[in-house]
């Protein structure tokens, strides 16, 4: 078995998993009808792909582990998303920042794995292609629209923006999982990647009226090599909770 390929794929399923629970709180408590909708199918996108790069990755281990196993049968230090995804919801604000971080990120990150070498990673992202341009161009919409709304929505977006900022840089954080893939050519390199998301981050901003943090700020690591803050144990207590407690069950 390919570790590196494998831990990649893990890393690539995680952030969609993880993400997708976590807005998936929000189902039924959207500011508008339109919007909780939106918010759903987002999660409902997500969740499609991490099936993709879970069911991939079990393949590729080959020891028995389907999706299902991998989602509901570890536990926190055995996931490896970025810390900006296990971040709570806070307000509308947050939410919408915390997307729109990822989104910037993976809009660009799946872009570049349509050209991977390896085949089957090439197709799951040209299959997702699609989902994250609209995810991006819904999430920058939102973005505008608070950091350009009344003083209040600008006051909670720039706090927002100032608060998840130290959780971006884990995403360009690249370490010898990460390398190995740039080295095979199945992963993109760090350095243009992160160009590519400084670029629409700031042109968003700017049009947001938001004062964009450093890129030289301190920012924090850990998630990627399962060090996570307390929020992603919470999260996993209560998506797990049937399958911990029921191991096996089905609908």
């Amino acid at each position: 078995m390919d570790d590196n390929k494998f831990n990649y794929l893990l890393r690539l399923g995680d952030n969609a998993l993880v993400l997708s629970q976590r807005i998936s709180e929000l189902c039924g408590k959207g500011p508008a009808l339109e919007e909780d909708m939106a918010l759903t199918n987002v999660s409902l996108d997500l969740l499609g792909q991490t099936r993709l790069w879970y069911s991939y990755a079990g393949e590729l281990e080959g020891a028995g582990r389907d999706e299902d196993r991998l989602a509901f049968h570890r536990d926190a230090h055995q996931f490896r998303n970025c810390l900006l995804l296990e971040q709570r919801n806070g307000n509308y604000a947050d939410t919408m920042m915390r997307q729109f971080f990822f989104d910037t990120w993976h809009y660009f990150q799946i872009g570049a794995l349509t050209k991977s070498s390896d085949a089957r990673i090439a197709g799951i992202a040209e299959k997702s292609l699609k989902e994250v341009t609209y995810h991006l161009r819904r999430s920058g919409d939102l973005v505008v629209r608070l950091g350009d709304g009344t003083p209040e929505s600008h006051a909670k977006t720039q706090a927002a923006a100032d608060a998840l900022w130290m959780y971006t840089g884990e995403m360009f954080n690249y370490d010898a999982v990460d390398q190995a893939m740039v080295d095979a050519g199945v992963a993109p390199a760090a350095a243009p990647l992160r160009a590519q998301w400084l670029e629409h981050v700031a042109a968003i901003f700017a049009e947001a009226t938001l004062v964009m943090p450093s890129p030289d700020a301190w920012m924090q690591k850990g998630g990627k090599q399962g060090v996570h803050s307390e929020h992603l144990g919470y999260l996993l207590a209560e998506m797990q909770f049937l399958q911990r407690a029921y191991p096996g069950a089905e609908w």
